[in-house]
């Protein structure tokens, strides 16, 4: 034979490459007869087959998890603030004490020479008077040793010194504060408390023994007379002691020297300069915020000054006597015991010009009289 047979009705009417996929399937009629169709309704295909929308995987174990995961964050929280809460009240350091600073108290006490003021060129009187051995500014501030104490770190201790030692360098050796009337380096280191009182000294000086201007710093009327040396000599101590747990007091006593000449316009004699000496007795207090915050209280000012007339108000200024002058005959003025008030400091010393030191004197002790240790009392006239 040369070829498959065809069937008898004849060939396929759509031949696809001689080859029918369908040829090896045969459906006798009984079979289609018995086939029928049947659909199921919408109740059956919900009932019997899955969701047509199902959640994917592992997507609600995730929210669980972000779920107890940021519960356990919010319990961390809770438990680290309740423990920076109790360490709080159970802090080992002793809890500053808070205190407020009282009022300055000050002592201004005029010193009279029995004859005219000596003269020359400022040179001169330096190299060759009773301040020839003394240190040129601030290299005369000298600290003492540094030892802790009992309640403070050696550390805060020299913070004290150093701040008591800007106070003093501020008040006594600032060309500014000394002839132009700046007052801001020595008001920004003191207590907040008592920077009412220090404002009302310097603007309305009054001689209430609280009020003076003096006792917070030196200063000289610039109308009357200026520096005729840039160098100004000091010599002086400082010791410190506890005043209680929490509290530093600090001690200095000083001696300053001036080279001072008449503020007049036109040339200057070159031997028109006179000496003025200002001794400073300072008494500070300084507490844990104070020693942190780079501030002090000043306690009390004993302040001895010359060459000045008894009858000098020097409560805004100090009114020294240049070269050639003469103390006034008068005394210093009157207090009625009766008054009412605060009375006034009316006290006045007589100049008694020292030969050079041979050596550096003794100040105060350390220790915890050293703020009463005997002072160089001023005669009475």
């Amino acid at each position: 034979m040369t070829g498959r047979g065809e069937p008898p009705e004849g060939p396929p009417e759509n031949p696809s490459g001689n080859e029918d996929e369908y040829r090896s399937l045969v459906f006798d009629e009984s079979f289609v007869r018995a086939a029928r169709l049947q659909e199921f309704s919408a109740q059956e295909r919900m009932g019997d087959h899955a969701r047509a929308v199902r959640s994917l995987p592992g997507r609600g174990g995730a929210r669980r998890h972000r779920s107890r995961a940021g519960i356990a964050l919010v319990m961390l929280i809770a438990l680290a603030f309740a423990a920076a809460v109790y360490i709080g009240f159970r802090n080992p350091y002793p809890t500053p004490v808070g205190r407020r600073a009282e009022p300055l108290r000050t002592t201004v006490v005029p010193l009279a020479p029995r004859s005219p003021v000596p003269g020359g060129t400022a040179e001169s009187l330096l190299a060759d008077g009773p301040a020839a051995g003394h240190r040129t500014g601030a290299a005369g501030i000298n600290l003492p040793p540094v030892r802790r104490t009992e309640n403070f770190s050696d550390s805060q201790v020299t913070i004290a010194l150093v701040t008591v030692k800007d106070y003093l360098v501020g008040s006594s050796l600032d060309p500014d504060v000394l002839t132009a009337g700046v007052v801001r380096p020595v008001g920004r280191l003191l207590d907040p408390d008592q920077t009412a009182q220090f404002d009302r000294s310097v603007d309305s000086p009054t001689d209430d023994g609280e009020h003076s201007a003096t006792g917070w710093l030196v200063r000289f009327d610039p109308a009357e007379v200026e520096l005729a040396d840039a160098d100004i000599r000091v010599q002086g101590t400082l010791s410190y002691t506890e005043a209680g747990a929490d509290t530093l007091e600090v001690v200095s006593d000083h001696t300053f020297t001036y080279a001072l000449r008449p503020a007049v316009s036109g040339p200057h004699r070159a031997d028109g300069a006179s000496l003025f000496t200002v001794r400073r007795v300072l008494h500070f207090l300084l507490d844990r915020e104070d020693i942190r915050l780079h501030r002090l209280e000043v306690r009390s000012a004993y302040v001895q000054a010359g060459p000045q007339s008894c009858s000098a108000d020097t409560t805004g200024a100090l009114r020294p006597l240049l070269a050639g002058e003469r103390a006034d005959t008068r005394g210093p003025t009157g207090t009625d015991p009766y008054a009412t008030g605060v009375p006034g400091a009316a006290l006045c010393g007589t100049l008694a010009v020292s030969s050079p030191p041979q050596g550096p004197p003794q100040g105060p002790p350390q220790g915890p009289h050293a703020a009463r240790s005997p002072r160089n009392r001023p005669q009475r006239p």
